[in-house]
C-alpha cells in the first residue's frame, strides 16, 4: 500500500500503525509481494463468496 493509503487506512479505522495485526518479512505472502518491514500489505481473501480486505503491517522475523 502506499502511505497515503496507509494513512487514509489508520485515519478511518482511528487506530495507530503499531496496532495493526503483525505479519513476518519471511512469510510467503510478504515475499511473494517483495514486502519489507514496516510495510503495510492488504491481503484480499474470500469468504462466502465475498471479498474480504485484511491489512497486515510487515514486520522483522
Amino acid at each position: 500500500m502506499t502511505e497515503k493509503e496507509v494513512k487514509e487506512l489508520l485515519e478511518e479505522l482511528d487506530i495507530k500503525l503499531e496496532n495493526l495485526p503483525k505479519i513476518f518479512e519471511n512469510d510467503p505472502q510478504v515475499k511473494i509481494l517483495n514486502g519489507k518491514p514496516g510495510q503495510v500489505v492488504k491481503i484480499d481473501r474470500e469468504e462466502s463468496g465475498i471479498k474480504v480486505p485484511y491489512y497486515r503491517l510487515i514486520v522483522e522475523g
